[in-house]
Formats: structure tokens, C-alpha cells, sequence
């Protein structure tokens, strides 16, 4: 559900987070929103890059990572 809009930034950096995305991140009473710099474009992360990068070593295929992911060369690397 891809949604855009655009928010105000106060001369002290400060921001309000639209309520719909508060609502669908579980936001409603606070909480962490990480940030990643793109260069060109700021990722916001909820629950933080911490959080993000708990989740994404748990996804990971090590096994497939060790084997190379079929590529015996690969592998020896």
C-alpha cells in the first residue's frame, strides 16, 4: 500500500508523522522510526535500524551463503 504525501520541517529539524502511517506502524502512543541517508533520500524504518537489522540476519540463508548458493566457486570464497 504505497502512500505519499508531504510533511513540513520545523527550523529545529522537528517533523509530524501523518497519523495514517502512525496508525498502520503502531505508532498511535509513540515509538522508534530508524533512518537510513540514500544520499538522494531518507529510508524511514519503523521500530529502528536495530530492529530492521535483527530481522534481516534472521531471514538470512547461511546455509545457502556456505554453499555458495550453488556455485562451487562461490563457495571457496
Amino acid at each position: 500500500m504505497a502512500q505519499t504525501g508531504e510533511v513540513k520541517v520545523s527550523e529545529r529539524g522537528q517533523m509530524a508523522f501523518p497519523a495514517q502511517a502512525r496508525h498502520r506502524w503502531g505508532l498511535d502512543d509513540g515509538g522508534i522510526i530508524g533512518w537510513i541517508d540514500l544520499g538522494d533520500a531518507v529510508l524511514l524504518v519503523p521500530g529502528g535500524i536495530d530492529e530492521l537489522r535483527q530481522d534481516l540476519l534472521a531471514a538470512a540463508d547461511w546455509d545457502g551463503a556456505r554453499s555458495g548458493f550453488g556455485d562451487p566457486d562461490l563457495a571457496n570464497q
